[in-house]
């Protein structure tokens, strides 16, 4: 595993992978929860690669609710970028996540619970990125004022070593992203949640 940069943060390190590209627009896929944490994802990232947004979420409950968020995905994807981004909606396999989280069940939000469902979503994610013969990998997850960015760029540089895939280091929520993020959803009408999506989560806040 290579090691993560004392210097720089993880936007700053995104910044100078981004100004290394130039022109080349190399395949990135993006794993994604949602339309509203996409928004601004997309409209920083586009410029740079060619995309391919992934929604795999086997942790987001009920239902209805991981169908909801989807759609609304593609309809923020298909209004805001025509032409550049492709949706591709992998299964929906909730005990995937029940399986994978099983006794962490009562952990605090950010706790272990959170960090084996972001392994369990950038695992696939990068296994999707391996097989599809894509040049990069990264998740939305970042721009989550919520979501703990060291813990999500470690899991990207493990996995970056094992499927051989590189993982674009990130904290979209900097910068204004999360910002960004609100005004975006706002301008498309785009559903917000009101919480992670996972069963758990949701009760605990009753």
């Amino acid at each position: 595993m290579k090691p993560m940069s004392k210097q720089l943060n993880f936007a700053q390190q995104m910044d100078e992978v981004l100004k290394t590209l130039g022109s080349q627009r190399p395949k990135l896929l993006l794993h994604a929860c949602c339309g509203p944490c996409s928004s601004a994802v997309l409209e920083k990232l586009c410029r740079y690669f060619e995309i391919t947004v992934l929604y795999y979420n086997p942790n987001t409950w009920p239902a209805e609710e991981y169908y909801r968020r989807g759609e609304e995905l593609k309809k923020f994807v298909a209004q805001a970028h025509p032409l550049g981004v492709t949706v591709i909606e992998d299964h929906y396999d909730p005990q995937e996540f029940y399986t994978a989280v099983q006794g962490l069940e009562n952990e605090p939000e950010r706790g272990g619970r959170c960090t084996v469902c972001y392994r369990l979503r950038m695992r696939r994610a990068a296994q999707y990125a391996k097989e599809h013969g894509f040049d990069w990998f990264t998740t939305t997850l970042s721009i989550s004022p919520h979501k703990d960015a060291a813990r999500i760029n470690q899991i990207g540089q493990e996995l970056e070593a094992e499927f051989g895939i590189r993982h674009l280091p990130s904290d979209f929520k900097k910068q204004n992203g999360y910002l960004r993020s609100l005004q975006l959803s706002e301008e498309y009408g785009l559903y917000r949640q009101d919480y992670c999506g996972c069963e758990f989560s949701a009760k605990a806040r009753g």
